[in-house]
């Protein structure tokens, strides 16, 4: 089995338990993420790997949402509970299935740690937006702090095999390697949560 087969494979098994698991993470540790990706979309909004559908409740009421996901089973979760209009399509992050500039807005948070090609997904995105479009992003990546850079890298030995999980990886450099423009950058708790805010231009 391929990457990404795999990677649907354990987001299908994961999708009935995963807003109960990923709650107290969001309390704790992505604290206020979701909300800070929905102060700042606007217009046509592409939400990549949009899962469970926990961004939607974010984004402005006047936004047009289109949602995708590698997994049909989190998708399912996100129809039922979406409480706005949103089109959820299956597909994947390195093959976006839109023509190039059809977003205002794409947001992608919690999942380039897992997509199989993170640079493949940036360009993606950096094609399907508009010129003065808005790439979004929320992500857990490699502390700056050697001793939990360190415990990092020895949990990817088990991550990395069972469900493709990185938690060193970093997607700035890869953002501005897409040519993107930095608008802003937070970076949390022992810089292990960043939230990234670029500009195609």
């Amino acid at each position: 089995m391929d990457a990404t087969g795999k990677a649907r494979r354990v987001w299908d098994q994961a999708a009935p338990r995963y807003d109960r698991q990923i709650a107290f993470l969001e309390r704790h540790w992505f604290t206020g993420g979701r909300e800070w990706l929905g102060e700042r979309a606007a217009g046509r909004i592409l939400d990549v790997g949009v899962g469970t559908g926990r961004n939607l409740p974010h984004y402005p009421a006047d936004a047009t949402v289109t949602g995708i996901d590698l997994s049909p089973e989190m998708l399912a979760v996100a129809r039922r509970s979406a409480r706005r209009p949103v089109d959820l399509r299956e597909g994947d992050a390195t093959r976006l299935p839109f023509p190039d500039g059809s977003f205002d807005t794409v947001v992608c948070a919690l999942s380039l740690c897992t997509i199989p090609g993170p640079r493949a997904a940036i360009g993606e995105a950096h094609r399907v937006l508009l010129p003065g479009g808005r790439l979004l992003l929320l992500d857990h990546i490699g502390s700056d702090w050697p001793p939990v850079r360190a415990a990092q890298w020895l949990l990817e030995r088990v991550t990395i095999r069972a469900a493709g999980e990185h938690f060193t990886r970093r997607q700035l450099p890869l953002v501005r390697a897409a040519g993107f423009e930095i608008v802003e950058v937070e970076r949390l708790k022992a810089g292990t949560i960043e939230r990234v805010y670029a500009r195609r231009p």
